[in-house]
C-alpha cells in the first residue's frame, strides 16, 4: 500500500531484510521520498486478534513540533509498529500513512501523549477520534512507549551532522591552504599500544590527504589548526555514538516495560552539542586566523565589519547551548534539547560557510598560486587564443600550488557559487555574498552538496596518504633503538637463566584448542581461534606454561628445568605495556624436588632477574592458593564460587574494596556479612613473617581449616630460606593476590613495579601440580614464573629517556 503520491523515490517498510535509516527518515522529513508498507507485513497484522477500539483520553500536556520533525516521527512510528510485536490493526496503520502523505498539516501533531496524538491524528484526517477506526489499548501503549519524536529527531541530527563530519575536515584543510598553516600537527601516527585516538588520527590523515603535495603550507603555526585532529575527531567521536544507537533505535521493536530512552539520547546529544561548540569557536578562529590575508588593512578592516554584522556569533551559541543545560539538568522533554541541538548544527553549517567563503576569498586574491580554471563555458573564452597564450606565461611564472584535495574543493566551489559572474573579487562584500550561498547549499537534501560530500569521499579514500598500511590494534613495531634495549635485556635474562641450568625449549605459537581451553579460568574469553582448513580447531597460545605440560605429558618427561622465551597472544584491551601480541621469559622446574625448594629457586630467579636488569625499585607480592580456598571457605563462599570470586578479588589492585564489594553481591550472589568477612583478610598485607605470625597465632581461624593450615607451613619454610638468602626484603605477604590462572595449586607470586611509570604487574608464577595431570593423567608437580618482557621494555625505554 503506498501511502504517499507522486514520483518521489519510495521508501518500503516491513520488507524481508529492510531497515531504516537516518538518511531514510530525513527524506521523508524534508518531502523527497514516499513511504509505502510492505504487503505482506499488512498481511501478518490482518491475521493477529486485536481487541475493540475503545475512546481516546486527551491528556492536558501538549507538544508540537515542526513540520519536518513530525513527518520524522511518524516515519519512525509506522516502521516501529510494523517492526513490532503488539496487535496493531492495518487499518491504523494506514491512517498514520495517509496522514504522513498530506502536503502539509503536519506540525498541528500533538506529541505531547498518545492520547493527543491519536486525537491530533483523526483530527487532521477530518474524522473524530471514535469514528471509523479509534484506537485499541494495545495500539496506544505502543504509541507511548515507541519514543517516536525523539528517535526521529535524532535520526534527522544523526543525517546532518554526519554529512558536516565530512564537510569540516574540507573546510578546514581548505582554510590551512589559505593560511599557510603547517601540516607537522597533522603527523599522527595510529599506535598499537591503545594510547591513540582514532578519532583523531583518522581526522589527521584525512587532512593531510587534502593537503597532499601543497606548495603553501607549511609557515603558519597557529592554535585553530594544531587542535583540529583534537576537536574534529571529538566531534566525530559524538556524532558516531549517536548514530549508532540511533542505527539501533529506528529499527528496534517498541518494549513497553523499557523506561529512559530519552535520558540516554539526551545523555548522546549532549555530549554532540558540546562538540558541536568547540567546533564553532575554532571554526571562527580559523577564519579570523585566513583574513590576515586579505590583501591591505582598509580591507581586512572591512571585512571584519561585514563578517561580525552577518556571520553567526559565538554570543549565539553559547545561548543555546545553555538552553540545552539547563532543559537537560531539569529533566524536561528531551524533544526540546533534541531540537535545540539541531539548531546548533545548523549554526555550525552557516559558520563552516563563512569559512569556507573566507578561504576561498583570499586565495582568489592571491595571484602566487597556481589554480585550475574552472570548466565552465561562461568562465572561459575558448574562442580566445591571446587569452589562452596569456593563461599559458602567467602559469609559467607562478609556483605555488594547492594540495591535490583542496584544489579539487576550490573547483568544487568555484563550480557551487559560479563565482566569476556573481561580482568582483576585489569588492569585501563578495565574500558575504558566497558566504551565504554556500550555507544555502551545506544542507543534506542539496544535491550540489551530495556532489560536494562524494568529491570530499573519493578524495580521503583514493589518495595515497589513506592507502599507508597500518599494524592491528594491540601490535608494535620496534625500530633500531628499541631493538638494542630488547637484545640486551634477552641477553641478561638468558644469562641468569642458564646460571641456574635451565636448557632451552621452543613450542608452537599455537596449539589444538582442546589443549588450551579450561586452564584460564574467565581468561579463557581473551584465546585468539584461528581457523585451519584442515579442520582442526586450533588457538594461537595463551602462554608458555600450559604448553610446557603438554609437552612434558606427550613426551613422559619426569622432571625438567627449562627455559623459553617466546611470543603468546591474548586478545585483550591494550593499554601501556599491555598488547595483544607480546614476548614472555618463563623459567619451569618439573618434577619431585625437596618441599619448597623449587619454589625458593623460581623467586630467586625472579629477584635475580631483576635486580640485573636494573629497573629501579620492585616488589613481589606473595600468596597461596591453599591458603585463599581456605579463607574463602572459613567466610562461607560455595566451593563452586571460588574461582569466580577470585577473579573479583584479583581486581583490588585496580578498584577499592567498595567497589569489589558491591561485585561480590549484586554480581557474583555473595550474602554482604561474607564479602565483608572477605575484606577483613584480604586486606591484610606486609612483611612476611610478621603476617604469617598473625595467621598462625592462637585464635586464627585459619588454624581450623587443614588447606590452610597446610598452605602456612609450606611458606614458613619457604620465608625462612628466602630469609638466609636475603631475599625476602622484596618479598610482601598479601593476602588479596588471587591469580586468575585455573591451574595454580600452591604459593603464587607477582612482581610489581615500584617507579613512576605505571605498567602494572612485570612478572608472575606459582606452583601448578595439577596442569600436566591434566593432559596424561600422570602428576607431574612443577613451577614456574613467568617476566612480562613487554612492560619491562617498556620501563628500561623511559630510563634511557631520562638517561639521555
Amino acid at each position: 500500500m503506498e501511502l504517499a503520491g507522486g514520483e518521489r523515490p519510495t521508501i518500503v517498510i516491513g520488507g524481508k531484510g529492510s531497515s531504516l535509516s537516518s538518511a531514510d527518515v530525513y527524506a521523508v522529513a524534508r518531502g523527497f521520498r514516499k513511504v509505502a508498507i510492505d504487503p505482506a507485513a499488512l498481511e501478518r497484522f490482518s491475521r493477529s486478534q486485536s481487541p475493540p477500539p475503545h475512546p481516546v483520553a486527551v491528556e492536558s500536556i501538549s507538544k508540537f513540533l515542526t513540520t519536518a520533525e513530525s513527518r520524522a516521527a511518524l516515519v519512525v512510528l509506522i516502521n516501529k509498529l510494523v517492526v513490532s510485536d503488539g496487535a496493531v490493526r492495518p487499518i491504523f496503520l494506514s491512517l498514520i500513512g495517509e496522514i504522513l502523505g498530506l502536503q502539509s498539516g503536519h506540525s498541528s501533531l500533538d506529541f505531547g501523549s498518545s492520547g493527543g496524538l491519536v486525537t491530533s491524528l483523526f483530527k487532521l484526517n477530518g474524522k473524530h477520534p471514535d469514528e471509523f477506526v479509534g484506537a485499541t489499548k494495545v495500539e496506544i501503549c505502543l504509541l507511548e512507549k515507541s519514543s517516536a519524536a525523539s528517535v526521529g529527531i535524532c535520526a534527522m541530527l544523526d543525517c546532518y551532522a554526519s554529512a558536516l563530519v565530512r564537510l569540516s575536515d574540507a573546510v578546514a584543510a581548505f582554510s590551512c591552504e589559505a593560511a599557510r598553516a603547517d601540516v607537522a600537527f597533522f603527523d599522527l601516527p595510529p599506535s598499537g599500544d591503545g594510547f591513540s585516538i582514532k578519532d583523531e588520527t583518522d581526522v589527521a590523515a584525512d587532512i593531510k590527504a587534502f593537503l597532499l603535495g601543497s606548495k603553501t603550507v607549511g609557515q603558519l603555526n597557529s592554535e585553530p589548526f594544531s587542535e583540529i585532529p583534537l576537536v574534529h575527531g571529538s566531534f566525530r567521536g559524538a556524532v558516531r555514538a549517536l548514530h549508532d544507537r540511533t542505527r539501533v533505535e529506528l529499527n528496534s521493536s517498541i518494549n513497553v516495560r523499557s523506561h529512559g530512552k530519552e535520558i540516554a539520547l539526551v545523555a548522546l546529544v549532549f555530549r554532540l552539542a558540546m562538540s558541536i561548540q568547540l567546533m564553532c569557536e575554532i571554526s571562527l578562529e580559523r577564519a579570523m586566523a585566513v583574513a590576515t590575508f586579505l590583501g591591505n588593512e582598509e580591507k581586512r578592516k572591512k571585512f571584519m565589519e561585514d563578517f561580525n554584522k552577518r556571520c553567526p556569533s559565538l554570543d549565539v551559541m553559547r545561548e543555546g547551548l545553555c538552553f540545552i543545560s539547563e532543559k537537560t539538568a531539569s529533566g524536561s522533554d528531551s524533544v526540546e534539547v533534541l531540537h535545540g541541538v539541531y539548531e546548533l548544527l545548523v549554526i555550525l553549517k552557516e559558520i563552516l560557510a563563512w569559512e569556507a567563503a573566507v578561504a576561498l576569498y583570499a586565495l582568489e586574491l592571491d595571484d602566487s598560486i597556481e589554480k585550475q580554471e574552472v570548466n565552465d563555458p561562461a568562465c572561459i573564452n575558448v574562442n580566445s587564443e591571446n587569452e589562452k597564450v596569456e593563461k599559458k606565461v602567467e602559469k609559467k611564472k607562478r609556483k605555488k600550488t594547492l594540495g591535490r584535495g583542496t584544489s579539487i574543493l576550490w573547483k568544487v566551489f568555484k563550480d557551487m557559487l559560479n563565482s566569476q559572474n556573481d561580482a568582483s573579487i576585489d569588492n569585501v562584500a563578495t565574500f558575504g555574498h558566497w558566504a551565504e550561498l554556500l550555507a544555502l547549499y551545506f544542507a543534506p537534501e542539496e544535491t550540489k552538496f551530495h556532489t560536494l560530500l562524494g568529491k570530499i569521499k573519493e578524495i580521503v579514500e583514493s589518495n595515497e596518504v589513506r592507502r599507508l598500511p597500518k599494524i592491528p590494534k594491540g601490535t608494535l613495531d620496534f625500530g633500531k633503538e628499541q631493538m638494542a634495549i630488547r637484545e640486551h635485556a634477552f641477553s641478561v635474562i638468558t644469562d641468569v637463566f642458564k646460571r641456574h641450568g635451565a636448557v632451552s625449549l621452543d613450542t608452537p605459537d599455537f596449539e589444538l584448542s582442546e589443549t588450551l581451553m579450561g586452564k584460564y579460568g574467565e581468561d579463557s574469553k581473551l584465546i585468539y581461534d584461528l581457523v585451519d582448513p584442515g579442520g582442526e580447531l586450533c588457538c594461537l597460545r595463551y602462554d608458555l606454561t600450559v604448553p610446557f605440560a603438554r609437552y612434558l605429558a606427550m613426551n613422559n618427561i619426569n622432571s625438567l628445568k627449562r627455559f623459553q622465551i617466546g611470543k603468546v597472544y591474548r586478545r585483550d584491551n591494550p593499554s601501556k605495556g599491555r598488547y595483544c601480541e607480546f614476548y614472555q621469559c618463563d623459567f619451569d622446574i618439573a618434577g619431585q624436588c625437596e618441599l619448597m625448594v623449587a619454589d625458593f629457586e623460581v623467586l630467586k630467579v625472579l629477584t635475580e632477574l631483576l635486580d640485573e636488569l636494573n629497573i629501579g625499585d620492585y616488589e613481589i607480592k606473595l600468596n597461596h592458593r591453599k591458603l585463599l580456598d581456605g579463607m574463602l571457605e572459613i567466610c562461607g563462599v560455595s566451593s563452586e564460587k571460588f574461582r569466580t570470586v577470585c577473579s573479583s578479588i584479583d581486581k583490588l589492585d585496580k578498584q577499592s574494596f567498595d567497589q569489589v564489594k558491591k561485585e561480590l553481591v549484586e554480581e557474583k550472589g555473595l550474602a554482604v556479612a561474607t564479602a565483608e568477612k572477605i575484606g577483613t583478610f584480604v586486606k591484610k598485607r606486609g612483611p612476611p613473617l610478621e603476617i604469617l605470625s598473625e595467621l598462625k597465632g592462637s585464635g586464627s581461624s585459619f588454624l581450623g581449616n587443614s588447606g590452610s593450615v597446610l598452605a602456612l607451613n609450606e611458606l614458613e619454610i619457604l620465608f625462612n630460606v628466602l630469609e638466609k638468602t636475603k631475599c625476602l626484603e622484596k618479598i610482601v605477604f598479601d593476602l588479596s593476590l588471587t591469580r586468575g590462572l585455573d591451574y595454580y595449586t600452591g604459593a603464587i607470586f607477582e612482581a610489581v613495579f615500584k617507579g613512576s611509570t605505571q605498567v602494572g604487574s612485570i612478572a608472575a608464577g606459582g606452583r601448578y601440580d595439577n596442569l600436566v595431570g591434566m593432559f596424561s593423567g600422570k602428576q607431574v608437580p612443577a613451577v614456574g614464573v613467568s617476566l612480562g618482557i613487554e612492560r619491562v621494555f617498556t620501563i628500561m625505554e623511559q630510563l634511557e629517556k631520562e638517561k639521555n
